[in-house]
């Protein structure tokens, strides 16, 4: 499953913004999975703070041995502590994982209610966990719940890409506020098309 857009946003985007809008026609459709499972969501961007993807890769997959290849409060908590560190992150990233799973699996974090909320409500919900920032509160409102208006100015990904399409030196606040407000609703469109900029430099440079 990848992120849902076409071309009503992309169109949005070309009108707002003519310099995006000739990213968006020389790139093309961008496509970037999604994991819609909202509780694997969040234990998979605990996993990956500070981690190379290589590392994820490994790392995640061992966890999923582990747990049966299902990601759910049950399985962690039954796997404990010790071993999803044994999966090979820090004991610090391991407790969070149980802690979120203990929260969910007794009720006192409400995950089904997440998705109901604002973009505004879910980045503090998901905030409130351990472990869990603002930036990755983002990342799993854009990557699980497919929000369609979330560009996070935390990201470096997505600062060096406005830098390359606009020719800006630095983002400050007041400058990403500016692009912020000229790419809502789509925002999250915007950051797929920055990232990839960020990735690969400028297309047709």
């Amino acid at each position: 499953m990848y992120f849902p857009y076409g071309g009503t946003e992309t169109d949005y985007l070309r009108e707002r913004d003519p310099r995006l809008g000739s990213v968006i026609d020389r790139l093309g459709h961008i496509d970037r999975e999604l994991d819609p499972d909202l509780f694997t969501a969040v234990v998979s961007s605990i996993v990956a703070q500070q981690i190379s993807n290589a590392a994820l890769a490994t790392v995640w997959g061992r966890v999923n041995d582990l747990l049966g290849g299902e990601v759910n409060p049950e399985r962690v908590l039954a796997a404990g502590t010790d071993a999803i560190q044994a999966c090979g992150m820090t004991f610090r990233k391991a407790g969070y994982i149980t802690d979120f799973a203990s929260r969910v699996a007794d009720g006192s974090f409400d995950l089904e209610a997440v998705s109901h909320m604002t973009d505004a409500e879910a980045v503090a919900a998901l905030s409130s966990l351990r472990g869990v920032g603002t930036w990755t509160a983002e990342m799993i409102l854009l990557f699980s719940l497919a929000r369609p208006d979330i560009l996070a100015f935390d990201d470096l990904g997505i600062q060096r890409g406005m830098c390359l399409v606009y020719h800006h030196r630095k983002i400050t606040r007041d400058i990403f506020a500016r692009h912020r407000r000229r790419l809502s609703p789509y925002g999250s469109i915007a950051s797929l098309y920055f990232w990839e900029v960020a990735a690969n430099g400028m297309p047709g440079e």
